[in-house]
């Protein structure tokens, strides 16, 4: 359903580094970037080369929590997003477990990204 999600961020530079360092392992990478004016849009994806989850700078303070999601492959590549977020010091919301709550072979680990977002990496299981 979706084709796209931009996230404005404090400093977009630095949130890039945040994500492209804690996703690694679930191939996240820069795919493209713009400049319009004094600001920079910096377009995130994976192996695919498409640019699905774009960082900008935010217009304004935000309040609200915004929930994202990216898919891993398996459950060696959820653990390896705990690992370098934990070696980074970002702050772990939630260790790698299983979450039957939400079907069996749900697998996640939940971070709080540079803005105070709850991201995560999962595996959906077999």
């Amino acid at each position: 359903m979706l084709d796209h999600l931009g996230v404005q961020v404090g400093d977009v530079e630095a949130s890039l580094a945040f994500y492209v360092r804690t996703f690694a392992a679930i191939g996240m990478h820069e795919v493209m970037r713009f400049q319009e004016g004094d600001t920079v849009f910096v377009g995130l994806g994976d192996a695919g080369g498409v640019p699905n989850f774009w960082l900008g700078p935010a217009g304004g303070n935000e309040t609200r929590e915004l929930h994202v999601a990216f898919h891993a492959a398996d459950r060696a590549a959820v653990d390896a997003v705990h690992d370098a977020a934990v070696a980074a010091g970002t702050e772990v919301l939630h260790a790698p477990r299983e979450w039957p709550e939400y079907h069996p072979g749900y697998y996640a680990v939940f971070l709080r990204d540079l803005d105070g977002h709850n991201v995560e990496a999962v595996f959906h299981g077999s």
